[in-house]
């Protein structure tokens, strides 16, 4: 290797997500020297805005627990859910998937990270063959000053110390008395950081700042905000470091094992996007996902597979200058349904979001949706995104959020066609007066239910829309980030085209194509695949020699 460089190091790992943090860790625990780059001036990535939930089946906490799963179980559900629809949905990177799921937790632990079990959130999918309920964990909540002055970069949208586990049950809390021993509960524990003199920090910000703390504080390894990486360097096929500016100049790593490429899809790059997946795209990710990681994969020779498909879901329509806001459980509640442009329904409202986005791309792709909700909806529960109320004032103001007495009012101030809509009314009703959904099946699955309000009879899903004042938010295809990226092999290796390795050249997370294919099979499937992946291709850098 050339004299050149400026800084050596075994391991350099672009991004700083969840895919990137389980390769630093499992670089560092078989002690490799590494490097945390990040283009923004903020570390965590998208899982420090994310629900923080891993999907990991089999894994050591439901073993503890004596909850019954298996890998064979694990493996029937993931081909019954997921299926072959690409090189990187094989047989083979579904057991790697799930043979790694053990390593990462207990390697975890070791170096000081602690786990919960998000006990009641059911698969995306549980009556296929397979299917549980349980198999997500997150980190418990953490405090924050642990980090010393790494917690000013961290990624950071709430500072509050909820779990997964919470979310279902808070938005209700003020109409079920779990809802309310629940909030309760979140309320003292707040409060009990905030007495103790914690910084306590939950969901997606909670696991970005346990693994900081696990590979940053504990293993020393150094993270540079505001280097980007412009390109690999490549010598006799070999990916052997990177270049990356940083306070306006080049410098030149040296990655004597291996480059990994964690970070991020492109989902904030819409000319990419409107090339692989013909929408600009009203992504919920974070801002620096551009899609350069994959570019240079793909200079470098890889082959690239899903581009065309993300982690898609309904989102609030943006007021200007302003996010989108991705909604999950407020669609499984009763009093609400979401229609089209006419007032049709055309899917299940509280089926996994993955399915409601590619169902919004295939019914109307640019077209105009409403989630319509019954008064009873809008004093029973919990709004994520109508807690601010400058943004309620601003959602009116732009038509984004429409307020009317009467269905009537509603149906002219939104432009459906009146018969229409009625008639999808008087349907939906009648659905919700008898308990089963028999158009889409709202309701019938456990992951459904999940969400739902179980005071609600005979359908936890399902109530009648019948009384005003009524509330409609415009609603659009967002997302959590695109799926698509370099083809790898188990181990994380990026392939060439014919299935060749590109030495020295590794990408997990969304700068990865998914081994989730077109689905989402649980909560977490996102960042769980991807700390798994991140460290097994640790594991291979460490087993490589120079």
């Amino acid at each position: 290797m050339p004299d050149s460089f400026d800084l050596r190091y075994d391991v350099v790992v672009v991004g700083t997500g969840c895919a990137a943090f389980g390769t630093a860790l499992g670089a560092a625990d078989a002690g490799l020297s590494v490097l945390m780059l990040e283009s923004t001036d903020k570390w965590g990535g998208s899982t420090a805005m994310s629900g923080g939930g891993m999907w990991l089946p089999n894994n050591p906490l439901m073993q503890r627990a004596g909850v019954g799963d298996s890998r064979e179980e694990a493996l029937a559900y993931l081909e019954e859910c997921v299926g072959e629809v690409s090189r990187s949905t094989s047989r083979a990177h579904k057991e790697a998937f799930v043979d790694g799921v053990e390593d990462f937790v207990l390697t975890a632990e070791k170096h000081g990270m602690v786990f919960t079990r998000a006990a009641d959130y059911p698969d995306y999918y549980p009556e296929l063959a397979g299917g549980k309920i349980g198999r997500a964990i997150e980190a418990k909540p953490f405090d924050g000053k642990k980090l010393g002055g790494l917690y000013d970069t961290l990624r950071v949208l709430m500072p509050i110390p909820i779990k997964t586990d919470d979310v279902w049950l808070l938005g209700r809390a003020w109409s079920t008395p779990s809802g309310f021993a629940r909030g309760a509960q979140f309320v003292f524990r707040t409060l009990g950081g905030l007495v103790r003199g914690q910084r306590q920090l939950g969901i997606g910000a909670g696991l970005a700042a346990s693994f900081g703390h696990a590979v940053l504080v504990r293993n020393g390894v150094p993270v540079r905000v505001n280097s980007p990486v412009e390109e690999l360097v490549v010598e006799d096929g070999r990916v052997v470091g990177v270049r990356t500016t940083q306070d306006g100049r080049t410098v030149t790593i040296a990655a004597t094992r291996g480059v990994m490429l964690a970070g991020g899809g492109f989902d904030h790059n819409k000319e990419w996007r409107r090339t692989y997946q013909g929408v600009d795209g009203v992504p919920s990710g974070n801002p620096g996902n551009l899609g350069h990681p994959i570019a240079m994969a793909k200079e470098a020779g890889a082959a690239l597979e899903l581009m065309d498909d993300a982690w898609w879901g309904a989102s609030v329509a943006p007021v200007e200058n302003g996010e989108p806001a991705f909604i999950v459980g407020e669609r499984s509640l009763p009093y609400s349904i979401i229609v089209d442009a006419r007032g049709s329904r055309f899917a299940n409202e509280a089926e996994s979001y993955v399915d409601l986005g590619h169902h919004m791309l295939e019914h109307d792709r640019d077209g105009v949706y409403w989630f319509i909700l019954d008064v009873r909806h809008r004093r029973r529960y919990l709004r994520t995104f109508a807690l601010d109320p400058k943004l309620n004032k601003a959602m009116a103001a732009e038509g984004i959020a429409v307020m009317a007495d009467t269905l009537d009012e509603l149906t002219e101030k939104l432009g459906l066609d009146r018969a229409t809509f009625q008639a999808t009314i008087d349907r939906f009703n009648g659905f919700a007066r008898s308990g089963r959904d028999q158009d889409f099946h709202k309701g019938d699955s456990a992951y459904d239910r999940y969400y739902g309000d179980p005071t609600v009879h005979p359908n936890p899903c399902l109530g009648t829309i019948e009384r005003g004042p009524f509330l409609a938010y415009r609603l659009v295809v967002g997302d959590l980030g695109t799926k698509g990226g370099a083809l790898t092999d188990v181990d994380g290796r990026v392939l060439r085209e014919d299935g060749s390795v590109i030495d020295g050249l590794y990408a997990a997370g969304n700068n990865s194509a998914s081994v989730m294919g077109h689905t989402y099979p649980g909560p977490g499937s996102t960042i769980g695949p991807a700390a798994v992946f991140g460290m097994r291709a640790a594991r291979r850098m460490a087993r490589d020699q120079d």
